[in-house]
């Protein structure tokens, strides 16, 4: 299980989340909502150690990842089993798909499975084994989502960080997206998912949590917000 303990962020004097406590059980997707600027990428980077907490902890089957020498801390997490697919990027964009996708096997579980991980995140997109040998600079920006996404599976993660994925993408490929997490938890990972549409991603998830100014002001599951009339009001609208 990962487990957010009580996180507290500071920028300077201004905290970016304040007692942030959420969980995922692997093969979960969670869901974190939120306006612009309400902390939801900073609890992300937190969790994977780019961010150093003013208090709080972040736990993985009980191990305290916040305790672990600050050295390359963000790569000893990932060895641990986290990974994250960051707002924009997360690609070589001078390099093949190919070549992203082989650079994302460096964890030492990922390289004994390497042939495996590989054809599960070709089977998620397809697309991508036409692309194999396209420099990733010159592809789409959903297909280049794609790659950032498959890249990730390719570390053999057992949770699963999503910062807004869906960001600039037509509706089409947002949905097309999305549509490939539940396969992705189907296989025991947890994915810890930070989205702006609230409407595609509730559909997917099982919980969800909702940020406001740094602090979580509800958790309920996502049949549960889909139905709840401030969240309506605030994220999914006439939809």
């Amino acid at each position: 299980m990962l487990e957010i303990r009580e996180l507290t962020v500071y920028y300077g004097l201004h905290a970016a989340i304040r007692n942030v406590s959420l969980q995922v059980e692997p093969g979960e997707i969670v869901v974190v909502l939120g306006a612009n600027g309400a902390g939801k990428s900073t609890l992300l980077r937190a969790t994977m150690g780019m961010v150093r907490p003013a208090s709080g902890h972040v736990l993985l089957d009980g191990l305290d990842l916040t305790s672990l020498v600050r050295r390359n801390l963000t790569h000893q997490i990932v060895e641990q089993g986290l990974i994250l697919v960051p707002e924009r990027g997360g690609t070589f964009t001078d390099l093949t798909v190919r070549e992203n996708l082989l650079l994302g096997a460096f964890p030492r579980r990922a390289r004994a499975k390497e042939k495996e991980l590989l054809e599960f995140a070709l089977s998620l997109f397809p697309r991508l084994k036409e692309r194999w040998n396209q420099r990733v600079g010159t592809m789409s920006g959903g297909e280049q989502r794609m790659v950032a996404v498959a890249r990730a599976l390719l570390s053999a993660p057992r949770f699963l960080l999503l910062d807004e994925p869906t960001l600039g993408l037509a509706p089409v490929l947002a949905k097309q997206l999305l549509r490939v997490l539940p396969q992705i938890a189907a296989q025991g990972i947890g994915v810890l998912l930070v989205e702006q549409n609230a409407h595609l991603s509730l559909a997917v998830a099982q919980r969800g949590a909702v940020l406001s100014n740094g602090e979580l002001v509800h958790a309920a599951s996502a049949a549960e917000l889909q139905d709840d009339p401030a969240v309506r009001a605030a994220y999914l609208g006439s939809q």
